[in-house]
Parts: structure tokens; sequence; C-alpha cells
């Protein structure tokens, strides 16, 4: 845990060294504004809940999260400090986690600074605020599919742009899963448990029965076995490209 915790602060403070990450800050509360109010009609609505706020997150990160993953390995690679950092003393499970931790921790500290609308649907009325909290921790968890996936995608190349690109397929492919087109397109031939299957992968679903105030063990365990299974794929091709 102690190197683990290294790679993390190291991993961490790199982020606000640049102006990469107050950029990124910046317009993700300026996207988050501007489909809230604007694309979610939050005072028109009248409600006194963050429905607008969430719903657009999913695809809010579609695009935002893959572009803090392409850098994750993929510029450690192109610059050559990987090999620097696997002759250190740190094993690749610490490596792996610690780069992770560091991108999810900075993502939550995007998702942290949007509290000024939290108070404002307060003041204007009284909403739900345990169901605002299983928001807040759905939308965390899916930023940490969405990144195990681009940690994964990051490691398989050195380009930041190709890294970016298929990071956002594969993660369109998550959300979309459950969607009736893609339901149709197996329906006719694949039997109903591969249907199960496909329609269990959906992001959507997921943090939607979250962003409900269910919180389920089952959702839990989707976006943890998720984030385990893309982080081991991650070590591995980091091992392959070491060897």
């Amino acid at each position: 845990m102690s190197k683990t915790w290294a790679v993390f602060k190291r991993e961490l403070g790199g982020y606000f060294v640049t102006p990469v990450a107050y950029v990124f800050i910046v317009i993700f509360l300026f996207v988050t504004g501007v489909f809230t109010f604007q694309l979610g009609s939050f005072f028109e609505r009248g409600q006194a809940d963050l429905r607008p706020f969430f719903d657009f997150h999913p695809w809010l990160y579609l695009f935002l999260i893959p572009a803090i993953s392409m850098r994750l390995w993929a510029e450690e690679r192109k610059q050559g400090t990987i090999e620097l950092l696997m002759t250190l003393p740190v094993p690749m499970a610490s490596a792996v986690a610690g780069k992770f931790l560091a991108a999810w921790a900075f993502a939550g500290v995007a998702l942290a600074l949007t509290f000024p609308i939290w108070i404002t649907v307060n003041v204007l009325g009284s909403p739900d605020n345990g169901v605002i909290v299983a928001s807040y921790i759905g939308s965390l968890l899916m930023a940490g599919g969405f990144l195990a996936v681009g940690s994964f995608v990051s490691a398989t190349t050195k380009n930041q742009v190709i890294a970016f690109v298929v990071s956002v397929v594969i993660c369109f492919g998550f959300l979309i899963a459950g969607f009736s087109p893609v339901m149709g397109f197996f329906s006719g031939w694949a039997p109903q448990a591969v249907l199960d299957a496909i329609s269990g992968f959906s992001f959507l679903t997921h943090f939607d029965a979250i962003s409900r105030g269910v919180i389920d063990v089952r959702d839990l365990i989707f976006f943890g076995s998720l984030i385990v299974v893309f982080l081991f794929a991650n070590a591995v091709v980091i091992e392959q490209k070491k060897a």
C-alpha cells in the first residue's frame, strides 16, 4: 500500500503542475452548467431535484474521461519514462492501481466542485438529499469504470489520440448496450441468456438505478468487477510490453 500511495501522490501531483488539469476542470464545470440549465431546463421544470444534472453525466464522461485516461500509459511509453518506472522497486499492481486511483481522484475533485448546484437546489426547494448523495456515488463509480477502460486502452498504444478514440468507442458500446437497437440486433438469433448478459453491461442501466436512490449491491459489484478486470488487463499488457 505504501508503494501504491507513492505512485498515487506522484501522479496526482503531476496533474496540477500543468494547466491541463485546470482547463479540464473549467471545461467540465462549464459544460455541466450548460447541460443542466439550458438543455436540462433546470429552472423551468420547477422540481427540487438534480435529475437534469445527473442525466447528462454518462454522455459527458464519454468524452471527458477518455481525455484524462489517454495519457496514463501512452505518454509514459512515448517519452520512454515507462522503462524508468518499471526499474523502480514498485510492483506492477501498485503502479497500475496508483495511476488509476490518481486519475479517479482527479475526476472526483472535478465532480466535487459541482457542489454549488446542490446548494442551489436546497435553497430553492426541499430535495431528497439521500437520492442526490446516491447519484454522486453512482456518478463517481461510472467515472471509475470509464477510467479503467481508458487506462487499459492507453497501455496498448503510444499515441494518445488513438487511445482517446478507441476508449470513446469502447465506452460508447458500454453505454448503449441496453438500448433497443442493440438488443434488436441480437434478439433474432442470440439466446435469452446472451441478451440478458449484453443488457447487464449497460452503464446507463446501472447508473440510472443508483441515481434514483437505490444502491443495489449488484450495481456496486458490476462497477467494481469492471474496474478490477480492466486494471488486471492493463497490468497484463504492461508486463507484455516490458518483456
